[in-house]
Parts: structure tokens; C-alpha cells; sequence
């Protein structure tokens, strides 16, 4: 029999895998090389030896210990098998504790987060985080109520977010169908909530597609007075009509001035992962007048990786807010013309003013068009087309300049109204002068 000092002092030594101090009764006490210590109750089934743990020592004492073996042995002689009853405790805790809805949720994001593109991965895991979790994290996905849910995501309205509330349903969507798909949850209950929420309109960018305007717009960007980096991005931003992350964060390496050709790597562009990292490139021809544009750019940026590098680290390319402050400068605001919104001026004007194939258009807009059977086009088609097709478009927008009948001499850049007061107070005064 053993005592609470034997106990309290028994090591195991070194040279030996595990020392066992019995008891009675099957009850014994093995001790690791490590230090610690667990109590065993000793079994046999079919001829075969097996142990039941009854706990670690200190924290369970030599008399709560054979408490329990006493316990264990009242079970076995009724028929309970204990290491069965035990193995089913443990799996059946495991599966509650997976069955809240932070646990779900995060084991939903895990399994799908490497197929998603960084910025999607984040707003999911914003969704969660921020909007979701504060209210759900610990309860059991399947104790949720749809009403409950929907309170949730009137608070997100109730910041004004019309739209976030919208994405944070689907989040919990998703969610939920994983939950069903895995045993959690009886049913999708978001599914309940279609039609809940309070109804947004979808914001476009702002885009000038009238011929005139656009002429006016183009004129006054010429004659943006700010550095040759900003102002150059700025002058090829219609030109060429590409995403501003694109455009913004393009390399030197990435361009061909003698083949007046820009490649951008997949990895740039707007797509799910697996479209990053194994598809093709997107190809930008380069019309005489963007390849004008760069050659004098070279000089100045030539020397480093970045086309547009910004002021503070020639490592990173100039800011996202960078051409939006140019254009809000020169007088053109976020609702009249937003950077973005030169794709939808071009994609208009291109097809209802140049009468250019709307497949060329997409290509060049790098939208994958599916055809009849559902089949996305090549990102890279109709390369001859869009070469083709985008000088037509830097030709016609020199046209519109040159059509303007606006003076050219009286300073003026942006066509604010204090500007047009100004100029029509020095007309006047030329008229005298005659």
C-alpha cells in the first residue's frame, strides 16, 4: 500500500522509461523521467491488460485516487466499459466545442482562405470579426435564431453601411451552409433573412461620357501643373484605361517601349487566386501617344523598379488617393469623374462613337466575356484588335482636344465656375481693347 509521502518523493531515474508504484486493488502511480505523475487503474477484457487514467497527482490525492478506482470497479461489475464510455466523452466535447459559431466560422474561413485573393480574404475575415462574432462568437451555431441574425445586421445598417450589411449576410451565409454541410446546423437560416435588409443602390464610378466634356477634361489634364510622375499617371489613366492598382503600381520591366507593348503580370491583376497565380498576363498595347509619354518619364524614374514610384519610398508606387487628389485639384470631384471611371468612359465611347467590337473592348478591359456555352475568352485575344483599337482611341481623344474652341491663353486649368467668371471678365476686356 502505498503512502502520500512515497507519493510526494518518488522519481523515476534516468536510466529507466517510466517508474510504477502499485497500490491496491490495479490502482498504481507512474511516474516519467520528466517529473510527472498519473494514476492508472489496471484492466483486463478478452485476456488482454488495458488501463484506465484516473488523473494526475498532485492534483488528485492517493485517497481521491482510490476512490476512483473504487468507483471505476462498481461501473465494470455492471457492465459499463469505461475506456469506451471515456473515449466517447472526449470525441462527443470536441464536437461541442466545435460547434459554436466563431469555431465554425473560423474553420470555415481556414478551409477556403487559399482560394480567395488577399482583399477578399480580409473583408470575410472583417465580416467576421467586426460584425459577427461580437454577438455570436460562443454561442452554438445551432441555437441561433434568423431574428437574432437579422439584429445583427441591422446594426451594420445602422451605421449607415447599406452595403457592408449586405456582404456580412453573405459571410454568414456561407457560413451557415458550411455548418448544415458538416452536422451543425440544422438548416440555413440566413437563407431566411433574403429581402430583410434595407435595399441599396449600387454606386458606379463616376464617368464622363460626353464627347465635349470628356475633350474638356483631357485639355485641362494636359495642363496639370503638379510633378512629372503624378501628372504623367494622370495623362495615361484615360489613355489607357486600365485598373488603378495596375496602372499605379506598374514596373519598368513590365513595359516594351520598342514593341509599344505593357505586360502585366497575373499576379497584378484583378482575380481569385488560382487566376493569379496560373493564368496569363494581361497585355496592354501602347498607342505612339502613351510611348511618347513614358520615353519622357524614363529619365526621370528609368533607374528604379517602379514607373511610378512615390515621393516617400521609391519602393512603393505612388498612393491610391494620389490621382484622386489631382483630379479633385483640377477641379473634377469624386461624383463628376473618379480614376476608375475612365474604363467606363472608354468602354462607352469606344463602342457608341468608334463602333469598336464590344469583345475587343472587354479583352482590353480585361473582363473574362463568356460565350454561349459559358466558356470564358482568353484574357490575351484579339491582342492585333485592341493594338488597333487603341491608338483609334488616343487619336480620337487629340480630336477632341483640338476641336475645343476654348482659348488656350488665359491660364486657366480646370473648368470650375470660378474659373469660367474669370475668363469671361477678360473677354470683356479684350472686346474693349478692339
Amino acid at each position: 500500500m502505498l503512502t502520500e509521502i512515497q507519493c510526494k518523493t518518488a522519481a523515476c531515474p534516468g536510466d529507466k522509461k517510466r517508474l510504477r508504484l502499485t497500490d491496491a486493488g490495479g490502482l498504481y502511480l507512474e511516474i516519467s523521467p520528466a517529473g510527472s505523475k498519473r494514476w492508472f487503474w489496471k484492466t483486463y477484457a478478452d485476456g488482454k491488460e488495458g488501463r484506465l487514467a484516473l488523473g494526475s497527482y498532485p492534483e488528485v490525492t492517493l485517497k481521491y485516487a482510490r476512490l476512483a478506482r473504487d468507483a471505476a470497479k462498481r461501473g465494470r461489475a455492471d457492465g459499463v466499459d469505461l475506456v469506451q464510455v471515456r473515449k466517447l466523452a472526449k470525441i462527443k466535447r470536441v464536437v461541442t466545442e466545435g460547434e459554436t459559431f466563431k469555431a465554425t466560422a473560423l474553420e470555415w474561413y481556414g478551409r477556403n482562405e487559399s482560394r480567395w485573393s488577399s482583399h477578399y480574404a480580409i473583408r470575410e475575415k472583417r465580416n467576421l470579426e467586426k460584425d459577427l462574432f461580437p454577438y455570436f462568437a460562443e454561442r452554438r451555431i445551432s441555437e441561433i435564431a434568423p431574428v437574432e441574425l437579422l439584429a445583427a445586421l441591422r446594426r451594420v445598417e445602422e451605421r449607415g453601411a447599406l452595403d457592408v450589411a449586405s456582404r456580412v449576410l453573405q459571410t454568414a451565409r456561407a457560413v451557415w451552409r458550411y455548418a448544415v454541410a458538416t452536422a451543425r446546423a440544422p438548416r440555413d437560416i440566413a437563407g431566411d433573412l433574403k429581402g430583410a435588409l434595407t435595399p441599396h443602390k449600387r454606386r458606379h464610378f463616376a464617368a464622363i461620357t460626353d464627347p465635349t466634356k470628356l475633350g474638356e477634361l483631357i485639355r485641362v489634364i494636359r495642363g496639370y501643373q503638379g510633378g512629372a510622375i503624378v501628372r504623367t499617371a494622370l495623362q495615361l489613366a484615360p489613355l489607357l484605361f486600365q485598373r488603378p492598382n495596375e496602372l499605379r503600381g506598374a514596373a519598368w520591366a513590365e513595359i516594351d517601349l520598342d514593341k509599344a507593348l505593357w505586360t502585366v503580370p497575373a499576379a497584378r491583376m484583378k482575380r481569385r487566386i488560382d487566376g493569379k497565380e496560373n493564368g496569363d498576363p494581361h497585355l496592354v498595347p501602347l498607342p505612339k501617344q502613351a510611348v511618347d509619354l513614358l520615353r519622357k518619364l524614363y529619365p526621370l524614374t528609368g533607374h528604379g523598379v517602379l514607373v511610378f514610384p512615390g515621393e516617400r519610398s521609391h519602393d512603393r508606387p505612388i498612393s491610391d488617393n494620389t490621382l484622386r487628389a489631382a483630379l479633385l485639384t483640377l477641379g473634377y470631384g469624386p461624383t463628376v469623374q473618379t480614376v476608375h471611371g475612365f474604363r467606363a468612359t472608354a468602354r462607352t465611347l469606344l463602342a457608341e462613337v468608334l463602333d469598336v467590337d464590344p469583345l475587343v473592348i472587354e479583352a482590353q478591359l480585361a473582363h473574362a466575356v463568356k460565350d454561349a456555352n459559358g466558356r470564358a475568352y482568353n484574357r490575351t485575344q484579339y491582342v492585333n484588335q485592341r493594338g488597333q483599337m487603341m491608338q483609334r482611341w488616343a487619336d480620337y481623344l487629340d480630336e477632341l482636344v483640338g476641336a475645343l474652341m476654348l482659348p488656350q491663353t488665359l491660364g486657366c486649368i480646370a473648368p470650375t465656375r470660378e474659373c469660367g467668371g474669370r475668363e469671361h471678365e477678360l473677354n470683356e476686356e479684350q472686346t474693349k481693347v478692339k
